[in-house]
């Protein structure tokens, strides 16, 4: 880093907001930025919250001029740690939410890149489409987000991925010029490569790259077999030197992990809504091999989806304030459960489909059970399966489930015997996993369970990594599917996709971005896979003495623990629900549930002081906390903040005194009793618009009735900034 550097100017520059310094609403930013749903945990440099196109011009100047990284976040669901970093975080999911432009008679749509992907097909519904890609994470998992990740979701094996339904992207390159990515004809292309500017120079390199012959035999041999869909492994140089389609970018962007532009506004294809009537047949099995076998038959019937859940996710919906009342349909034990849905016109369509995958799967002897749920509970049956991330996460003890081997994929009719070889291979290793997710798509998001908190578990971690990416060559599979490389699978491409290859994804790279200014050391030269882990300080091992009870949890630490930054509580109002009433009306990422329990747990686990609670950062997380509850109950890890909260402050009250404000809060009613006694000067003050004003100001209560959380939050950011 230079000396000349300036983060003051730079912070002034902007028209949006830098958090660089040390004061603790700073720090507070910054360590609320420095992981995702990963199990990495890197301390940014600053984070930056831009308002416009500008504002990113000017962080990529600034970071190009000093040799900075820019991380592009959206809503920082990541599983591979692609938000991570020391560089300097930017955040572009609060000003850049806007849907710009719709062409029903084309069917596109027009949006920025912090569109949540269910807020979209909200606004989309009337007019009778949709955006395909869904996630699990599709109520808080935004556009932006699903382009770099290429994200799929459990229908992609009839809506496709992200790459097949993005129409063009408007982005801006690391010279700070806008360009446009999007299908161009012979003519088109021709006359890029003729452009003398920074674009033109790009088409030119990568035009030499592809069409080398040697460089093409190595993509063709190099890259997974064609019958795999979700192929996301390094860049997509196999889908842009595909000749039978007309040559467009966006290929290439989408799944790029923000490593080679930034996207500023992005032009989606929409599908027409499905069928209204649906089915799901909920196959149960007593043992996964048989579970893969009925997949494969599954699929020879065209469902929309077929998708796994395991014993571990349906055995932690018992006694959830919230799922509990989802596994109605579960019929005795199953080790497990295949959801195939079907769709059609009439309920007679499609339970004929239905019927006819059962009446095979019984002749074949396979499954014991086959529940077939319609009508609104089908709802409740995918809920389970969305939250299977994060139902998990319930596992007591310190060995918890980790995104290591959950992205790779194979054919689906690789899959019974892949399924075998991991079993074994965990066996070998020691270790029990979770098996959950996209069955039919050939992509198991396998989560072995693993201490991360010891060099025991380390080393197993990335043992379990290297013996799996032998199973991915072995069945010419893809090491990623829609999660990405990130900074944990990087370090394998060059392994699986050969040397050729990776020298290739190595000089993309070099072609687009030759200072690192995009995400730098994620898909190409990342760290080691087992380096910046979230607990590579967890050295304070002594006991945290707490006022309530959390020997249910375990200990606040571990309840703290159990978030694992999926971020259900970054939905909107739109999605509904209670959780997160705070980060609604602020929009902010310091203001979720995920944000104060990762501050809880690093300071709970870093802490020097001989009371852990005694921080200022951990005062700004949890001011705006309501203690509605909503995330003991909506969170699939039932993480209660609230209760923490109450925890939290008893302890900093211990030390710092309990305040002014919060005596005449708890003690209001005793309060009113006194102000009985002088009435008539009691009421003069109250209705006295100055006289109360001073008294409210001076007690930090909000100057005026508040009618809804963002009123109450407008009022008090404007009122500190006034002050």
């Amino acid at each position: 880093m230079k000396e000349n550097i300036s983060l003051d100017q730079l912070s002034q520059s902007l028209t949006g907001d830098l958090y660089y310094d040390d004061s603790a609403y700073h720090h507070t930013i910054r360590i609320a930025y420095s992981t995702d749903a990963s199990v990495y945990q890197e301390l940014p440099l600053a984070v930056a919250i831009p308002k416009n196109t500008e504002d990113i011009k000017i962080l990529l100047q600034f970071a190009s001029a000093n040799g900075i990284t820019i991380i592009p976040r959206t809503a920082g669901t990541s599983l591979a740690g692609q938000v991570v970093g020391n560089g300097i975080v930017m955040d572009i999911s609060k000003h850049f939410n806007k849907i710009l432009e719709l062409n029903v008679a084309e069917r596109w749509v027009r949006v920025q890149p912090g569109v949540i992907r269910d807020d979209l097909n909200h606004y989309l519904k009337p007019f009778g489409f949709m955006f395909g890609p869904e996630t699990s994470t599709a109520s808080r998992a935004m556009i932006g987000g699903m382009i770099g990740n290429n994200s799929s979701g459990l229908h992609s094996i009839v809506w496709g991925d992200t790459r097949q339904n993005l129409v063009s992207a408007d982005v801006i390159l690391d010279d700070q010029s806008e360009v446009v990515f999007e299908a161009l004809d012979e003519a088109s292309y021709f006359k890029k490569l003729i452009q003398k500017d920074r674009e033109g120079s790009i088409y030119r390199r990568l035009n030499a790259l592809l069409t080398e012959e040697e460089n093409i035999q190595a993509i063709t041999q190099g890259y997974p077999k064609r019958s795999i869909t979700r192929r996301n492994t390094g860049y997509a140089l196999d889908m842009l030197s595909d000749k039978t389609v007309p040559f467009n970018m966006c290929r290439l962007l989408a799944g790029s992990e923000g490593t080679l532009a930034i996207v500023t506004e992005a032009k989606l294809q929409l599908l027409p809504l499905p069928p209204k009537e649906l089915g799901l047949l909920c196959i149960h099995f007593e043992d996964m091999i048989a579970c893969m076998k009925g997949n494969v038959i599954a699929l020879s019937h065209h469902p929309e989806a077929s998708e796994l859940v395991d014993k571990y996710i349906m055995d932690f919906t018992v006694g959830h304030p919230t799922y509990q009342y989802n596994r109605f349909f579960i019929e005795g034990d199953p080790k497990a459960l295949l959801i195939v849905e079907f769709r059609g016109d009439t309920p007679e369509e499609v339970e004929a489909k239905a019927m006819a995958l059962k009446a095979e799967l019984m002749e074949k002897q396979l499954g014991y059970a086959y529940p077939y749920i319609t009508g609104d509970q089908t709802n409740l049956v995918w809920d389970v399966r969305k939250a299977g991330l994060g139902l998990i996460r319930n596992l007591p003890g310190d060995s918890q489930p980790v995104n290591l081997i959950e992205d790779c994929a194979v054919s689906p009719e690789d899959l019974p015997a892949y399924v075998a070889d991991i079993q074994d291979l965990l066996i070998a290793e020691g270790v029990h996993a979770s098996y959950y997710a996209h069955a039919g798509a050939g992509e198991l998001h396998i989560e072995p369970f693993v201490n991360l908190k010891t060099e025991e578990g380390i080393k197993t971690f990335r043992s379990i990594l290297e013996k799996t990416t032998d199973l991915v060559l072995k069945y010419n599979g893809s090491l990623s599917g829609e999660h990405g490389d990130g900074r944990l699978r990087g370090e394998f491409i060059e392994k699986v996709l050969g040397k050729k290859v990776y020298s290739l994804i190595e000089e993309v790279k070099e072609i687009f971005d030759p200072k690192g200014v995009f995400n730098a050391h994620k898909i190409v030269n990342t760290p080691p896979m087992d380096t910046y882990l979230r607990y590579d300080n967890n050295k304070n091992t002594t006991q945290i003495k707490t006022y309530f009870d959390f020997s249910k949890e375990e200990s606040i630490l571990r309840l703290a623990e159990k978030c694992s930054g999926s971020g259900d509580c970054r939905k909107t109002e739109i999605t509904g629900g209670t959780m997160c009433p705070s980060f609604m009306a602020t929009r902010d990422e310091k203001d979720t549930t995920r944000a104060r329990a990762n501050m809880l747990r690093q300071f709970l686990t870093n802490s020097t002081k001989d009371n852990r609670f005694d921080h200022e950062e951990l005062k700004e997380v949890m001011d705006l906390c309501l203690s509605c509850k909503g995330c003991k109950t909506e969170c699939p890890s039932s993480v209660d903040v609230a209760k923490m909260k109450a925890e939290f402050l008893q302890h900093y009250y211990d030390e710092h005194g309990v305040p002014f404000r919060a005596r005449v809060i708890a003690n209001f009613t005793e309060s009113q009793k006194l102000g009985s006694l002088v009435a008539p000067l009691y009421n003069f003050v109250v209705k006295n618009d100055f006289l109360a004003g001073l008294v409210k100001k001076n007690h930090w209560f909000c100057p005026e009735e508040i009618t809804t959380v963002g009123r109450w939050y407008y009022i008090v950011t404007m009122g500190e900034k006034a002050t």
